[in-house]
């Protein structure tokens, strides 16, 4: 019984609808760019009449502006980051728990498959999913920085660089997710718990930003990776990244230890 292929294979319509929807979304909010700048007068006018604790609630840092390429996609990037969130957390709380939900938890127990194998299994064929989520947004970054940067130019490395902190944010939330799952005796709606804990996170970086807090930021992965800060300065804050990694690390081994001694509920 080859679970990670059966993972994978469950999952391959989820991969195509993220991946396409995130792909679209993308192109279709960067197309508006041109029309942005055609009358970025009045647009600038209107930003600076707004606090910088409200920009920054929006991931925009000092130094950037709506009205530039960097800036603008910055904002569209901010929004895609909370929609990784929510995929990636609904493949963490799901990948453990679905056999007691659907009731089949004594069929896969019964096999002569070890626990541990199916923790990594079930891991491995999330992950791959994932990263084939961030290859498509990755390819459709470009994609929508070509066609329509209005002949302004962009640093493609930083780019290159912001876009490689999407695994470590999927894993983020993968691995809380998993932590959570096996720690509560039953989820009954993993949406639920994928969008609470996505936009909980979300709302508390904005948060921090309108009061310009940093030890709220420590508190969500959408402060370690703010995408205005990376495309301005090409490079990540290593400490939150040491925090991120961190975090990551104890969740899949706390989850990891929990499964393989945990009661999995059967009929």
């Amino acid at each position: 019984m080859n679970i990670f292929k059966h993972e994978f294979k469950m999952k391959r319509k989820s991969i195509l609808i993220w991946s396409i929807s995130l792909a679209a979304f993308m192109i279709f909010y960067m197309a508006f760019f041109p029309g942005l700048v055609s009358d970025a007068e009045g647009f600038n006018e209107l930003m600076q009449s707004l606090p910088d604790e409200f920009l920054q609630a929006f991931g925009m840092q000092q130094g950037l502006s709506f009205t530039t390429l960097i800036g603008y996609f910055a904002l569209t990037f901010s929004m895609i980051e909370l929609a990784i969130a929510i995929q990636s957390a609904n493949y963490g709380f799901s990948i453990l728990s679905e056999e007691e939900r659907e009731l089949t938890a004594d069929f896969l127990m019964s096999k002569p498959i070890s626990r541990k194998e199916i923790y990594f299994a079930k891991f491995f064929a999330s992950f791959l999913s994932l990263l084939i989520t961030t290859l498509i947004v990755s390819i459709s970054s470009f994609i929508a920085l070509e066609l329509f940067n209005n002949g302004e130019s962009y640093n493609k490395i930083n780019v290159i660089i912001l876009l490689s902190t999407i695994p470590i944010f999927q894993l983020f939330f993968l691995g809380i997710g998993m932590f959570i799952s096996v720690i509560v005796s039953k989820i009954r709606s993993v949406t639920s718990y994928s969008l609470g804990i996505s936009i909980g996170f979300y709302v508390i970086n904005s948060i921090s930003g309108i009061l310009s807090s940093d030890i709220l930021g420590y508190m969500t992965p959408f402060y370690y990776f703010e995408p205005g800060y990376i495309l301005k300065n090409g490079q990540y804050n290593l400490s939150l990244l040491v925090i991120a990694l961190i975090v990551i690390t104890i969740s899949f081994i706390a989850s990891y230890n929990l499964y393989i001694k945990r009661d999995i509920h059967s009929l």
